[in-house]
Formats: C-alpha cells, sequence, structure tokens
C-alpha cells in the first residue's frame, strides 16, 4: 500500500526523479510517536504522522529522502471516528507525509488548498475517497 502510494504521489507531484531513492516508512506504536513528536516538534502527544526530509523543498527526488513515522493506534481510531477502512486512512497519511517530503507544507490557506488538491486527486486514482469532504 505504502509503495503505491508513494508512487503515484511521485507520479503526480511536481517531483523531478533522477535517480535512485530511498524512503524510510515506519508504523509504531503511539507512545514511540509521541516521543518522536516531543523530540522533534516539542509537542507532547502523539500525532498520526511526521515527516522528517532529507531533501530540500522540491528539490530533485535522488538518494536518501526522509522517514516517514505514522502511529498504528492513532490511525486506528482516526480511521473508525471518520468510518472509512484502516488502508485508506493509512494510505492518505503516506501520501501525506510523502508530500510533506517533497516539499508541500499547508502552513497557509494557499498551500493547504494546493497540497489538499493534490492529496485528493493522488487519492482517487488510488481509490480512496476525499478525506477532506464533508
Amino acid at each position: 500500500m505504502a509503495e503505491r502510494a508513494v508512487l503515484e504521489a511521485l507520479k503526480q507531484s511536481k517531483a523531478k526523479v533522477k535517480g535512485a531513492a530511498e524512503l524510510s516508512i515506519l508504523l509504531t506504536n503511539d507512545e514511540e510517536q509521541r516521543e518522536l513528536n516531543q523530540q522533534w516538534r516539542s509537542k507532547d502527544s502523539s500525532t498520526n504522522v511526521l515527516s522528517f526530509p532529507q531533501i530540500e523543498p522540491f528539490d530533485p527526488v535522488v538518494g536518501i529522502l526522509g522517514d516517514i513515522t505514522l502511529a498504528r493506534e492513532t490511525l486506528i481510531r482516526e480511521a473508525a471516528e471518520q468510518g472509512v477502512t484502516f488502508e485508506a486512512h493509512f494510505t492518505h497519511l503516506v501520501v501525506h507525509g510523502f508530500l510533506h517530503i517533497l516539499g508541500y507544507d499547508h502552513l497557509t490557506d494557499a498551500e493547504a488548498e494546493e497540497m489538499e488538491g493534490l492529496e485528493t486527486r493522488i487519492l482517487a486514482s488510488l481509490g480512496v475517497e476525499d478525506p477532506y469532504a464533508d
């Protein structure tokens, strides 16, 4: 699922693939995710996904790209709350995390609109419903 999500995100994003690349994806537990969130973002809580880019935003895709960590218990709970499958939510958050690795963000309304629109298109091509739909 993760590989398919990443490859589709590469295909539909602005990313320029320049050679072999490596990405680490870790499905962990809430406690470890909380520790990572505290260490790297000074937030003492778990979160669904964290991205740790090793390339500059929108640089060519080559070499070590970075790491994505996902909190399994949080994903299970959120999927149930949203009425979606774990697989759909996992796929969404892998796409979301990978777009952060590539340089996309959602700090401003314009950035959020661009990133969420791209996520929605990528997910649709993977058969996952729009997570931002009301």
